[in-house]
């Protein structure tokens, strides 16, 4: 399997150093990784379509057309794309078709940017998941807004108040992820499909060091790898 990184754009999600996580895990996983720090990697569509997997580590930014569109048209014939958090979903704002091919948007943070929160698997049973338990994690809670089309492999809940502009209440959150009160579900994992090719994302790994965490790290390293597997699928 052969996998393009693309890092850049803001860097307070750390691109080079999550990317260089991301590229060991697949490597490790069997795939052969290539680095490029300019979008202009994606430009070439008959270079995209050799590839198994796309990850984009580029959060904000601005996407000219002629990168994108050979980016939408290598994942519709086929060619995996999987991300996480700010580096895949807060990204090239402007650009709707590319937010469309990802599933989802980040708009904001339920409360103070770090928080602690459960991240809860389900409600769809994946082999992502499988065997994974509920954890906990300290890091930026991302509400977003997703395409009600996705299929969500893992959620978190934002206590109401929390995700209604109210001011953030601790005790709110704290109710919420011990059971005593009611939620909105946020996905934190999602797949979906876009034309022919796979798309994988991870809400976590705000930074690198959220990848420290035996379950972020498995969750990234199993989607990027299940976003990848389906280019044969493509080609059958």
């Amino acid at each position: 399997m052969k996998a393009l990184i693309i890092r850049g754009g803001w860097a307070g999600h750390d691109p080079i150093a999550t990317s260089e996580i991301a590229a060991r895990e697949l490597r490790a996983g069997g795939c052969e990784v290539e680095l490029a720090d300019s979008l202009d990697a994606l430009r070439d569509l008959e270079k995209l379509l050799t590839l198994d997997l796309i990850v984009p580590v580029w959060t904000m930014g601005k996407i000219e057309r002629e990168q994108l569109q050979p980016l939408l048209a290598a994942v519709k014939a086929g060619v995996g794309l999987g991300g996480w958090h700010g580096g895949m979903c807060d990204t090239f704002r402007e650009a709707t078709d590319y937010q469309f091919m990802t599933g989802g948007q980040w708009v904001a943070h339920p409360g103070d940017a770090t928080a602690r929160y459960i991240v809860r698997m389900g409600p769809t049973a994946s082999p992502i998941t499988a065997g994974l338990s509920d954890f906990a994690v300290t890091s930026e809670q991302y509400y977003m807004h997703v395409d009600p089309g996705v299929t969500v492999l893992a959620h978190t809940y934002v206590a109401p108040g929390n995700g209604s502009g109210d001011p953030y209440s601790t005790e709110a959150q704290a109710a919420v992820d011990a059971g005593r009160a009611p939620g909105i579900t946020m996905p934190v994992v999602w797949t979906k499909r876009f034309g022919k090719g796979r798309v994988y994302h991870l809400t976590l790994g705000h930074q690198a060091s959220v990848f420290d965490l035996p379950e972020a790290l498995t969750l990234m390293r199993r989607g990027l790898l299940w976003a990848a597997e389906g280019r044969a699928l493509a080609r059958a």
